[in-house]
């Protein structure tokens, strides 16, 4: 069992939900903050997503319209275009909408493949490396720096923001998407998991990629530990109609914050 909260230091864990045929893979949440953290003793895959490439140009394929749906969201909330990175940016299709609009767009991946497919596809400048190890440019700063579904696949969360909070310019900011562990349906999956009501099957070689999972409660205890504040929080749905009502209500299971510097 892992010996304490990889976020608070508390040593008030309980197993919260498990994952795999023989229920070999524990996530334990802190009764502190309410951080979800996988006992990663049991193995990490992190190359689930970099398997296929998907041409960014390509308007109808599903994880494409993912990603054009965050841009809708940048356009509503950042009006003026600047410099942006993108940590994670898998096809690059939300760099390509963004160069559009006048924005002066890198990304940052980990795996070869997806960077020299990006770059062969669309001509944008994508970094290979392993985001935790990034080291920030003196002159390097940015308006705007975007995860959109990888601040949970990075074992430290804290090196993660502290890093996000150097890549940032003054009055910059930073848009991160990620599961919302609060909402009501990702809650009741869990406590049926829990009481043997519901069972999943996984393929025999299935391990899992989420490090750790996300409350508002414990991402804002993330933010004030790395000198960062949050300015706007929602929970959407990859469904436009069912994000509305997700903005109001705040039960979506996944989550968007902006977030920017306190100093």
């Amino acid at each position: 069992m892992i010996s304490q909260c990889r976020l608070c230091g508390s040593k008030k864990l309980y197993l919260y939900y498990t994952e795999g045929n023989d229920d070999q893979f524990k996530y334990y949440r802190c009764l502190d903050c309410k951080l979800v953290n996988y006992d990663m003793c049991t193995g990490l895959d992190q190359e689930k997503q970099s398997k296929h490439f998907t041409d960014p140009r390509d308007n109808t394929h599903k994880s494409n319209m993912g990603q054009e749906q965050t841009y809708h969201f940048i356009k509503r909330y950042f009006t003026k275009p600047g410099k942006m990175l993108d940590i994670g940016c898998n096809n690059g299709r939300l760099l390509l909408l963004a160069r559009k609009d006048g924005w002066e767009v890198m990304g940052i991946e980990l795996f070869a493949f997806l960077a020299d497919s990006v770059k062969k596809t669309t001509g944008i400048d994508v970094k290979v490396c392993n985001f935790l190890e990034y080291e920030v440019g003196e002159d390097e700063s940015y308006d705007l720096v975007i995860l959109r579904h990888v601040l949970e696949h990075l074992p430290d969360c804290i090196l993660a923001m502290n890093k996000i909070h150097a890549l940032l310019k003054s009055n910059g900011c930073a848009l991160l998407e990620f599961p919302n562990t609060d909402s009501p349906d990702l809650r009741l999956k869990w406590l049926l998991r829990r009481n043997g009501i519901y069972r999943k099957e996984f393929s025999k070689d299935y391990i899992p990629h989420h490090c750790n999972e996300f409350c508002k409660e414990s991402f804002e205890l993330l933010l004030a530990k790395t000198g960062l504040r949050l300015v706007k929080w929602q929970t959407y749905s990859s469904n436009e109609l069912m994000s509305g009502l997700y903005n109001v209500f705040k039960y979506g299971n996944k989550s968007r914050a902006v977030i920017r510097k306190t100093d």
